[in-house]
């Protein structure tokens, strides 16, 4: 009887090892994804994960690394459709060496920058068989996917419409950099290692204001700023005036700073003060 109740323990233990045992999806996500393929005529790619894609457009950039830098406007759903996630047409910064989910990582390499297409990716590439922030456990994932290089087309397009909206004559540098200039100035013009005294307001296309000095200015040293304003501060003389249209890759570039959202074109009213 006492060997009874041991081997009765023992497999009671392995009964309870077994429930507590996550759930293989890896057979049930196979079909959902093929009959989702096949119900919406995709021509999709099968890769040796699991992973499937389809691209409608390799990309005419670099080819993408486990390590590259990608900004990707994308739209997440499950096969029903539901939408559990989306990006904005600007997109979000994802270096591929982040804490992503395995599908995004191996699927966004099948393209190069400007790319264009959808990952249909099984539970064990994405979350798994445990509920994890909203997503059901054992959910197929699909995101539709456009991989940018960089925000420089779209800062482009952004300046170009805010200058036609707000009625601007305004000058474009080789850089990507705009100016406005109001008023030169007959005084000295500083060069971009210069120490300036300038007054300003900065502030975003919608017109939020996020810096802004006082009538006296602030003073800097020309080479120890965002390189818009190295570059664009030279434009004037002393008591100049104007505004500099200043794209994301002259000021704070993909990832941001502080206050300041990744890719953001910056507007800034300048009055140049004195050449220190």
């Amino acid at each position: 009887m006492k060997y009874l109740l041991v081997a009765f323990a023992f497999l009671f233990l392995i009964s309870c090892a077994d429930d507590d045992m996550p759930k293989d999806y890896t057979a049930e996500n196979e079909q959902e994804i093929l009959d989702y393929i096949d119900a919406n005529n995709l021509d999709a790619i099968a890769t040796g994960t699991g992973l499937y894609y389809v691209v409608d457009e390799i990309g005419n950039g670099d080819a993408i690394t486990s390590t590259s830098d990608v900004i990707l406007v994308y739209k997440g759903y499950y096969t029903n459709n539901v939408v559990f996630d989306e990006s904005d047409n600007k997109g979000i910064v994802f270096n591929l060496q982040q804490n992503l989910i395995a599908g995004l990582i191996e699927g966004v390499q099948y393209f190069n920058y400007r790319g264009v297409g959808t990952l249909l990716i099984p539970a064990h590439l994405a979350y798994g068989s445990e509920d994890y922030a909203g997503v059901p456990a054992g959910s197929v994932l699909i995101f539709d996917i456009e991989v940018l290089e960089d925000y420089q087309g779209i800062n482009e397009l952004e300046i170009t419409e805010y200058i036609s909206e707000n009625n601007l004559i305004a000058t474009r540098s080789d850089s990507g950099l705009y100016y406005v200039i109001n008023e030169e100035g007959t005084g000295e013009r500083p060069t971009e290692t210069s120490n300036v005294t300038v007054a300003y307001k900065g502030y975003f296309l919608d017109g939020e204001v996020f810096d802004e000095s006082d009538s006296s200015g602030a003073s800097f040293n020309l080479n120890a700023v965002i390189e818009g304003w190295t570059e664009g501060i030279p434009y004037f003389k002393e008591g100049g005036n104007g505004i500099l249209l200043i794209p994301a890759h002259l000021a704070y570039g993909i990832y941001g700073s502080s206050r300041i959202p990744g890719g953001t074109v910056l507007i800034f009213d300048v009055n140049l003060i004195s050449v220190n």
